[in-house]
């Protein structure tokens, strides 16, 4: 009897999550996991500890007893920091009260504006390779991912006419991520102002996550809400993971017209009423005493990003100029293996992690993601690891 009613119950899970497959980076994380003597390049997250005075910050909070909720939209005195701080970096004004709002990292700010702007049967215009959550998200909230494969030929840049040839009457959005994860591409003036052009002729959002914004080497990072007419019609994504190394803080903020962030906050007051207010703390100090720790940790990047991408190149592994966040994603077509199979068999053989590029959608097949997010000596020992590799197989 209890079987008969196992086999004609019905499945209670939602048909749109069922279509969503696990993420591609989770398999390789538990492979490593079980394994000695691993060196992973997988990895997405900074090795640094969190700056001496943000962590002194946020002890002292909990010291004084600040363990309560916050506001909804976060500590008043963190978003005028926040406002004053994407004033002074990028000439753009957010009120503090009306348009900004501290979410719980980035990852809720991206749930938050796509729940807030889709309607089911709505699509949004996605670039790739991309954050693994994008499509997800989009799908979640009961829209359509139109994924658009960019080329290594642009730098992995998409263009405007890539984006025009996508819209539909029902497209809503666009949604982008420079610097981008994966590749470590930054989109230059010029391309952006080409997805500026195309948001204003069809009345699209722009859904901008540039949580790796001060992580750029040898150029300026463009914020999108800064072009022309582009502020009315942007939600910009960041926060404090990747720049000031406070991934497990989990502060992220979204800053958007009035509109789009009331709506927004909405959604955020029934689903997490607000922010770690710990993380707050602590992200409060990063604006004011940070700056110094992030040029350090930006220096070396960019030395390790110099190492990598040369050792790759020599390897023979085609790699272009990253220039942003701490990705090399590196061709491995000279290897005749398939991106799944290199990083499987390198994994094995050479107990080096990394992730196979179409984990992170169109546009990947053929190249694997590699974090230099780890120390340059380690970085050194990957690479010998990875010549012993190609020897046998490049």
């Amino acid at each position: 009897m209890g079987t008969e009613a196992k086999r004609t119950m019905r499945t209670h899970v939602s048909r749109r999550v069922a279509a969503v497959p696990p993420s591609g980076i989770r398999r390789f994380f538990d492979i490593a996991a079980t394994m000695k003597d691993v060196i992973s390049l997988g990895i997405g997250e900074p090795d640094f500890v969190t700056p001496e005075p943000i962590l002194s910050a946020g002890i002292a909070s909990l010291q004084r007893g600040e363990t309560g909720y916050t506001s909804n939209s976060g500590l008043l005195e963190l978003r005028q920091a926040l406002s004053a701080h994407l004033e002074r970096l990028y000439g753009v004004s957010y009120h503090p009260e009306r348009e900004l709002l501290i979410t719980v990292g980035v990852s809720e700010g991206l749930y938050l504006a796509l729940t807030a702007l889709v309607d089911p049967g709505d699509e949004v215009i996605v670039p790739q390779p991309c954050f693994v959550s994008y499509a997800p998200e989009v799908t979640f909230a009961g829209g359509t991912p139109v994924p658009i494969a960019t080329r290594v030929e642009n730098d992995f840049q998409v263009t405007g006419a890539e984006v025009e040839a996508h819209v539909t009457p029902r497209t809503k959005a666009i949604l982008i991520g420079y610097p981008n994860n994966p590749t470590g591409a930054v989109m230059s003036r010029e391309r952006l102002l080409e997805i500026a052009a195309v948001a204003e002729k069809h009345d699209l959002v722009v859904i901008s996550d540039e949580i790796y914004d001060r992580l750029v080497y040898g150029m300026q990072h463009v914020c999108f809400a800064s072009l022309p007419g582009m502020r009315d019609r942007t939600v910009l994504l960041g926060g404090f993971s990747k720049d000031y190394a406070m991934t497990g803080w989990r502060i992220g903020y979204m800053a958007a017209p009035n509109e789009i962030l009331e709506a927004a906050r909405k959604v955020h007051q029934y689903t997490v009423m607000s922010a770690p207010t710990t993380g707050q703390y602590a992200a409060l100090a990063a604006l004011s005493e940070g700056e110094e720790a992030v040029q350090q940790m930006v220096a070396e990047y960019d030395r390790r990003r110099k190492l990598i991408v040369s050792g790759l190149n020599a390897l023979g592994l085609t790699c272009f100029e990253p220039r942003g966040a701490f990705y090399a994603f590196p061709s491995v077509a000279r290897t005749g293996m398939s991106s799944d199979e290199f990083a499987e068999r390198l994994l094995t053989e050479e107990q080096v992690a990394v992730v196979p590029g179409p984990a992170f959608g169109l546009g990947g097949d053929g190249f694997v993601r590699m974090a230099y997010a780890t120390a340059y000596e380690k970085i050194e020992q990957a690479l010998e690891r990875i010549y012993r590799f190609m020897r046998r197989h490049g």
